[in-house]
């Protein structure tokens, strides 16, 4: 007699920003969710968007030629890419989160809406931001070699929104000394995981079976 099919689950993959990586971590332990596998592109790609869909689609079709996963999910926003990414991922019959960039699946679309409502010239950080705010804004726009580069970049900018993930008053004052010193207003939002998490959390419940 042959074996009976036993219906399991390949894992799901989420490829998502590096900068998201601690909080989707949190996420998929917090929750037991042991369906999701993680990778990632480097977080650095935040200043160069033009990368991310050329790295997106071979992160993709690497995934899928080892047959590993049941499907794949894109934890980006659009990212500066101007449609390329949303291009790439039709193409590959990939989904991705909901959202221009991770500012606004943090916040919510309402929340985030009223943010630019009250002051368009906002720039905004996230827990990660914080934390990496000298590297990847100070050192990555090359502001700590050519200070002019300050008022180029962020001339046009009047406050510092902190999008907080966490509840943590040392990032709250990296993010406040970040705000004085590229001489910006300074404003704390606390967000958690907003978006992001209704979205795995669905994604989880209509993982899809295989035969085995």
């Amino acid at each position: 007699m042959g074996k009976a099919a036993v219906s399991v689950h390949k894992p799901t993959l989420l490829i998502a920003c590096g900068a998201l990586a601690r909080e989707v971590t949190q996420l998929i332990r917090a929750n037991n969710w042991t369906s999701f596998e993680l990778a990632c592109l480097p977080a650095d790609l935040h200043n160069k968007p033009q990368l991310i869909p050329d790295l997106m689609r071979r992160k993709i079709q690497a995934a899928k030629r080892g047959g590993k996963y049941a499907r794949i999910l894109v934890l980006y926003g659009d990212c500066g890419t101007g449609g390329l990414l949303d291009a790439v991922l039709e193409d590959e019959q990939v989904e991705r989160i909901a959202g221009p960039h991770c500012y606004e699946f943090y916040a919510t679309p309402t929340v985030f809406d009223d943010l630019v409502g009250q002051e368009l010239g906002s720039f905004y950080l996230t827990d990660y931001l914080v934390r990496f705010f000298d590297r990847l804004i100070i050192q990555g726009l090359g502001i700590d070699r050519h200070p002019q580069l300050k008022d180029i970049y962020f001339g046009n900018y009047k406050r510092i929104v902190y999008l907080a993930q966490t509840e943590d008053a040392a990032l709250a004052e990296l993010a406040k000394a970040a705000a004085t010193r590229l001489q910006l207003d300074y404003v704390y939002q606390q967000t958690g995981f907003g978006d992001l998490a209704g979205f795995l959390q669905s994604r989880v419940q209509d993982s899809p079976p295989w035969q085995a």
